[in-house]
């Protein structure tokens, strides 16, 4: 952007700033490896009716969005479940992998994106889910921003529709243009989820901090394989449950 007559130097050098912010978040990462092969193949595929950038981040969104299962029983031991290519071929991810999926299909298709972080409040988590976590307070759940050319807007990917079907709780849309990032609540008006505490952009997923966060909250989950179970298994039979209780009353 061309400095008007009088322009602090201050004002001169938040625009390079954003400039060189805007040229990072362009760049392939290790674990937003925009530039494999698999994830610029996806990009293309994905993108290929696409016409105007709304349109190419709508896609990309319902790429990952119901492209890749919602998978909170991972082995956050494992790097791989970060890395947005392994997360394309697994299909199947949780919150942080499928932002981190996102925003590599984003960079890939000339999209600056970036990973956000925050702790959020899940009141829609199944029974299982939340008598193994011990809590329905998620830390350092994941999403994305996408700079659209005048503005970064947030999306977030995280549930399938079919997982949604299951659990009560209307898809969460993205127009490529205003932000999308978590149902407050279900087709019923119950509260769902709940943002308690953002913690920032990041270029890249900070994978050892997060395993590390992870495991010093939530240290009974450090094992490999103590996460067991199939969400939207548990969320069909919790709703069968419900269902049952109801015409009982």
């Amino acid at each position: 952007m061309r400095s008007e007559p009088g322009s602090s130097g201050a004002n001169a050098g938040m625009t390079k700033t954003a400039a060189s912010e805007i040229a990072v978040c362009l760049a392939p990462a290790e674990f937003i490896d925009s530039d494999h092969p698999d994830v610029i193949a996806r990009a293309a595929e994905a993108t290929r009716n696409a016409e105007t950038l709304a349109d190419k981040l709508r896609a990309l969104y319902l790429a990952v969005r119901d492209g890749v299962r919602y998978d909170p029983y991972v082995d956050f031991s494992s790097p791989e479940i970060f890395r947005a290519s392994s997360v394309l071929r697994a299909e199947r991810g949780y919150c942080v992998g499928k932002a981190s999926a996102f925003a590599a299909l984003a960079r890939a298709s000339g999209i600056p994106a970036r990973v956000c972080f925050a702790d959020v409040r899940n009141h829609l988590a199944t029974e299982n889910l939340t008598r193994t976590m011990g809590t329905d307070l998620f830390a350092w759940h994941g999403y994305a921003e996408c700079f659209t050319g005048e503005r970064w807007v947030k999306a977030s990917p995280t549930f399938n529709r079919t997982l949604c079907d299951k659990l009560g709780v209307a898809p969460l849309d993205f127009d490529g243009s205003s932000d999308a990032v978590m149902q407050a609540f279900d087709n019923n008006d119950a509260r769902f989820m709940e943002y308690v505490r953002e913690h920032g952009a990041y270029f890249d997923v900070p994978v050892k901090f997060v395993q590390a966060e992870m495991k010093r909250q939530y240290p009974h989950l450090a094992q490999q394989g103590t996460l067991r179970g199939s969400m939207e298994d548990e969320a069909a039979q919790d709703a069968a449950a419900r269902a049952a209780g109801a015409a009982q009353r």
